[in-house]
């Protein structure tokens, strides 16, 4: 991936409506995200996070408005045209969503063995995922035999073994207990500062939410530490590998998006709901 940025975004959300037989969902979403950069959705349940990260991912299709990935229109893509881009992102879907009659190993190669089973280097790439995630030694284990946290590492793996230049994780830490939360985000940061792709990552957790914020993955010394300079906030997107990938937020409300902006924006604001909303979170 280059290092050099692109002035048109990676996503771009235009006005988009959803609803189901409840009743509208999304009325009139509209942000955008620029490369390199980890927009994290927050709001309430049912506000439409995941709807969202569906949506960009073509899993489903919106009632009206546009969603751009990569420079695609996502909702005007037929079937075919959708399985050829989705080889360009990944997807950590909540709870993991793993195949429980498959072994470690054939989750993670699944999409790879839809595309050419005959492929010589599978093995290794699937290999070199779980490595990343610290789970090679799973690889002939059952999801049965895995724990939360360690089937969340796999669906990252499984995400990750086609190199995606875009990542959609849905609640990757829901119903883990802290220390494995941490182990899950502490990978997210490896991915985003390591590699450079571009994300979007629903949560209920705003100290994941703050993390990915403040915090970045320092190749050198292969540990997470703040994500300053000089005793200030770095919030530039920059190239892979220099901590620098900015980290926003967006607050939805009522099928919107009711806030964006920076860590730093999110807890100056005055806004009453906004305010409201961080307090309930964190109680």
């Amino acid at each position: 991936m280059s290092s050099e940025h692109s002035a048109e975004p990676v996503i771009s959300f235009e006005d988009v409506h959803l609803g189901f037989d409840e009743g509208e969902i999304l009325r009139g979403l509209s942000f955008q995200v620029a490369q390199q950069e980890t927009k994290v959705l927050v709001g309430e349940s049912g506000s439409g996070k995941t709807l969202a990260m569906k949506l960009a991912a073509g899993l489903l299709r919106p009632d009206s408005g546009r969603v751009m990935v990569l420079g695609r229109d996502v909702t005007a893509m037929s079937e075919y045209e959708l399985l050829e881009f989705r080889r360009n992102i990944g997807f950590v879907f909540q709870e993991g969503a793993l195949f429980d009659s498959m072994t470690v190993e054939d989750n993670v190669a699944f999409r790879l063995h839809e595309e050419n089973p005959e492929d010589e280097s599978i093995e290794p790439r699937v290999r070199e995922a779980l490595r990343f995630v610290e789970m090679e030694d799973a690889i002939d284990k059952l999801p049965s035999e895995l724990s939360g946290g360690m089937r969340r590492r796999v669906s990252i793996a499984r995400a990750l073994v086609s190199k995606p230049q875009v990542v959609f994780y849905d609640s990757p830490t829901a119903g883990l207990d802290p220390v494995t939360s941490q182990t899950i985000i502490t990978l997210v940061l490896r991915l985003r500062d390591l590699q450079g792709v571009t994300a979007m990552l629903a949560t209920h957790r705003l100290q994941d939410a703050f993390s990915l914020a403040n915090f970045r993955f320092d190749e050198e010394s292969q540990r997470v530490v703040r994500a300053s300079e000089n005793g200030k906030p770095r919030t530039l997107a920059g190239a892979p590998g220099n901590g620098a990938a900015a980290t926003t937020f967006v607050l939805l409300r009522e099928g919107r998006a009711y806030f964006e902006g920076g860590p730093e924006e999110v807890l100056k604001s005055n806004d009453q709901y906004l305010q409201k909303f961080l307090a309930d979170a964190r109680s």
